[in-house]
């Protein structure tokens, strides 16, 4: 399993790719015509404030997380 969370970064929104273990392998623009094509036909959970995801979203605000989207991706 993997996941790409949508979230703001200072303005901007940024993808990042997770493993199944939660670790982060990769950060994106979110406007890059690749997350439209991952994220098709997914529906995102709001939200990622769970303690899974501190190491990943380290550095984001509450706020910021609270507002991400998380999208679990086929393999």
């Amino acid at each position: 399993m993997r996941y790409l969370i949508v979230i703001d970064s200072g303005g901007s929104m940024v993808a990042r790719l997770c493993l199944d273990t939660h670790e982060m392998v990769g950060e994106f623009d979110a406007a890059v015509e690749e997350v439209g094509s991952m994220t098709a036909g997914l529906i995102p959970v709001e939200g990622a404030t769970g303690p899974e995801w501190d190491a990943a979203l380290a550095g984001h605000s509450a706020e910021e997380r609270a507002a991400a989207r998380v999208y679990t991706l086929p393999v």
